[in-house]
């Protein structure tokens, strides 16, 4: 790779050089540690004398922005200076867009490993100490010759066509989905998954309903995209289709695991969705985030299964089942707007990266993905009744847990009143992760309570966790 110096003329070549580099290493552009080109390559680059170049290097050298070692060369020796940008956003044409995404809230950020609690029962994690490395390695290493033998194009922007079969063939087996190989679209995550579908189907002031309480990174995504958010209340049911309102383009909802609180959507009010959202012409997106999880009851059908007219894009995602860091999710299109997604796949990113595009195909192929579920699944069981032990014995006199039958965390209401931003901030003392249901709300009246996730926390950490909740409670009563 070039190193980029721009030389004009033939005059004061070595000033023009110095000043260059010397600014490149005071503005940053040339990081500490970052190694030079030696002086006969630079000298070729830029047409000039070698000497020209090593006088530069000896110059810089002795004002100490550069080192030489020998035997190996010539490397950057300075801070680099932060270069303060003196406008601000306010001062600009597009001030009014830069300040809404500054101001946007950031509900569910993971926390970085350096500031990761002891126990967190954050939600939408996994614990790395059940993922098959092994199997994983094996399978990317066969992703690595695949890419090594290809011949260096971009790829699809649906997806590889081994990974869109593998999908396919999994929740056709898994979740009773009714699909082709042909209706599936490899997206970064459930979350891009969502982008594309918003992008085809909304303009600014389009109407968008989605369950309230719900998943604040689609009702913000929505909303940046210029639509309208329509919060629709939920009961023990799920979403009260009665309160979708006319002009709806796009209704959001989990019903195998609704998010937050965990109930499955019933039977009727499925089947009164999908009516409605054909009498709308709107497209109902499905989320099923965690639905390989089920503990109890029988398995409902999902959206897609019963849909009959072409309105649900089912959606899915590997973040909650694999690793979050692997960034693959998919969805299920109906074929009107199939076509548009893949196209705005195509201008949004080119595509999802290969590599674990072929890892993932192998691994779900070889049976890896489904004894990883299962496996996960025992794991995940036996923190569930933990928890729900625990809230119907010693801390049954604060909180009820809401009844879910899947997924990897739940909700928990509050039986008296109970000051849970306190209780929050204490239990961060005493490293305990805790999360409040508040901010899921949007515009239905906030149910107090507390959302455990379990994926994350050790088992054996589950009874600590909570001793600490529970004398934090006994402290603030």
């Amino acid at each position: 790779m070039e190193l980029h110096v721009v030389i004009n003329g033939r005059k004061d070549l070595s000033g023009q050089l110095y000043q260059q580099l010397r600014s490149a290493i005071e503005s940053g552009r040339l990081a500490a540690g970052t190694q030079l080109p030696p002086s006969r390559l630079l000298a070729e680059q830029l047409g000039v004398s070698r000497k020209t170049v090593s006088d530069t290097y000896a110059q810089l050298t002795y004002e100490n922005f550069l080192t030489g070692i020998i035997g190996k060369g010539t490397y950057v020796n300075a801070r680099p200076a932060r270069i303060v940008r003196k406008q601000s956003h306010r001062e600009l044409a597009g001030a009014d867009v830069v300040e809404a995404w500054r101001t946007m809230p950031d509900l569910m950020r993971h926390p970085t490993l350096e500031g990761a609690l002891r126990y967190d029962f954050i939600g939408g994690a996994t614990g790395k100490g059940q993922f098959p490395l092994d199997d994983w390695r094996r399978c990317t290493a066969h992703a690595l010759r695949q890419i090594a033998s290809a011949k260096g194009f971009y790829s699809q922007p649906e997806g590889l066509p081994s990974l869109r079969n593998a999908i396919a063939r999994h929740i056709a087996f898994s979740r009773g989905v009714n699909c082709q190989d042909d209706d599936v679209v490899v997206c970064n995550g459930a979350q891009q998954a969502l982008d594309l579908i918003s992008r085809v189907l909304t303009r600014p002031g389009s109407l968008v309903a989605m369950e309230d309480p719900g998943y604040p990174p689609a009702r913000l995504l929505f909303g940046s995209q210029g639509a309208t958010v329509v919060g629709v209340p939920v009961d023990e049911q799920g979403l009260r289709v009665d309160l979708i309102p006319d002009g709806t383009r796009l209704i959001y909802v989990t019903p195998s695991h609704q998010f937050p609180l965990g109930m499955p959507m019933s039977q009727a009010r499925r089947e009164a969705l999908l009516a409605r959202a054909y009498e709308l012409g709107a497209i109902i997106i499905e989320d099923d985030y965690d639905s390989e999880f089920r503990y109890e009851g029988r398995p409902a059908d999902s959206l897609q299964s019963m849909d009959e007219r072409g309105i649900v894009a089912y959606v899915g995602t590997f973040s909650k089942t694999l690793l979050p860091e692997l960034r693959l999710g998919y969805a299920i299109l109906p074929p009107a707007i199939l076509e548009a997604v893949i196209l705005a796949k195509r201008l949004t990113d080119q595509h999802t990266s290969t590599l674990p595009q072929w890892a993932l195909a192998k691994f779900i192929a070889e049976g890896c993905l489904l004894k990883h579920i299962r496996r996960c699944h025992t794991l995940y069981a036996g923190r569930r009744e933990r928890i729900l032990a625990r809230m119907a014995g010693d801390l049954s006199p604060w909180f009820d847990a809401v009844p879910t039958t899947a997924g990897f965390h739940m909700a928990v209401l509050c039986k008296v009143p109970v000051d849970l931003a306190l209780v929050i901030e204490l239990a961060k003392k005493a490293e305990v992760g805790l999360y409040s249901l508040a901010g899921f709300f949007n515009e239905a009246p906030v149910r107090p309570g507390l959302f455990f996730g379990f994926g994350a926390i050790e088992t054996l950490d589950i009874d600590i966790a909570l001793d600490r909740l529970r004398d934090i409670l006994q402290q603030v009563a």
